[in-house]
């Protein structure tokens, strides 16, 4: 008999990426099933690019009342509801869908403990290796046990990489580099002069030229990347998600901090140089054995922190030599590889 799922994770951009694995699994294992995605409307865009969702519903809406999601969930009629992120605002949804089981994590899994009371079944999952990990390891309790992640995005034809190109002065063969000066939190923003000299090297060292991707607000930090990098660097024309999807996929390379481009470009296969600070990339980072990961995360005082307390942030203490040794080595790879 086929099941309706509710799949409860509400944000951000990199943390749905890293629930897709899981939602995967679901659809291959119950593919008649049904299942639903509830997130907040600042990051449904990515699941217009999952082809495994039936229904996205969006919480967070100009206009639309809480009251009125939840009367859409309940109509569903959901058998099972599995909330991913635990906290007590998408365990209170879940319980809210009217869903006859609604699965969460264990208690010492949770983000926010009080999530456990909205739960009818708590599952035990990976808890010490990466986050992708713990959402797949939540499944075992519903008999699901994948032996692989995968990724279903679907990656949409953009005129912006032809523009991109363009701008570049390259052909379509020709290899450039994707980097992302921006994050949402000033905590695990690298300085835009040192983004600036690694687009130097990139272009003295392997010849491939640089876009800057820049999101709302950014527009000065992609800036001051490019006046950084003696014409090694252009700023990337405006995107939306489904632009930054199909950049990602043609890049030779995308260097970055603990953002969803970097997530995504991980997501894609594309190689990446990650920058971390304040948050753990043996649990967020990118998960291929082949990228590199730089990170400050053991000597950082302000884990999970939006902001530093120190004077100069842990992340700041990553020098662009390491960062460029970092992309050498994975542009060998890349090179390698052909």
């Amino acid at each position: 008999m086929a099941r309706s799922v509710l799949i409860v994770r509400l944000g951000a951009l990199g943390d749905l990426v890293h629930a897709l694995p899981a939602v995967a699994a679901l659809r291959d294992a119950w593919p008649e099933s049904r299942i639903d995605w509830l997130v907040d409307a600042r990051y449904r865009a990515l699941l217009d690019f999952v082809p495994v969702v039936n229904r996205v519903i969006v919480i967070g809406s100009p206009g639309a009342s809480l009251g009125g999601v939840v009367r859409s969930l309940r109509r569903e009629h959901y058998d099972t509801a599995i909330d991913l992120q635990g906290l007590i605002k998408s365990a209170a949804l879940a319980r809210l869908s009217g869903a006859r089981e609604v699965v969460g994590f264990a208690t010492p899994l949770l983000r926010e403990w009080a999530a456990r009371l909205f739960y009818t079944t708590q599952a035990d999952s990976d808890a010490g290796g990466h986050v992708i990990a713990k959402n797949v390891g939540l499944l075992r309790v519903l008999g699901v046990t994948p032996t692989s992640w995968t990724f279903p995005l679907t990656v949409p034809s953009s005129a912006v990489v032809n523009a991109v190109r363009g701008v570049l002065g390259i052909g379509q063969d020709d290899r450039f580099a994707v980097l992302n000066p921006g994050a949402g939190w000033p905590n695990k923003q690298w300085p835009p002069e040192r983004f600036g000299r690694v687009a130097r090297h990139l272009s003295e060292q392997e010849g491939w030229p640089s876009v800057v991707l820049w999101g709302p607000g950014e527009g000065r930090l992609a800036e001051a990347v490019v006046a950084a990098s003696d014409g090694a660097a252009h700023v990337a024309p405006p995107t939306g998600l489904g632009d930054v999807l199909a950049l990602a996929r043609a890049a030779a390379l995308v260097v970055g901090g603990d953002t969803g481009p970097l997530q995504l470009a991980a997501a894609l296969g594309t190689p990446t140089v990650g920058i971390f600070g304040p948050t753990n990339p043996a649990r967020n980072g990118p998960w291929s054995q082949a990228d590199v990961t730089l990170s400050r995360f053991e000597q950082c005082e302000c884990h999970h922190k939006r902001r530093c307390r120190r004077s100069q942030p842990c992340l700041q203490d990553i020098g662009v030599d390491e960062v460029i040794d970092a992309v050498d080595r994975r542009c060998h790879q890349v090179t390698f590889r052909g």
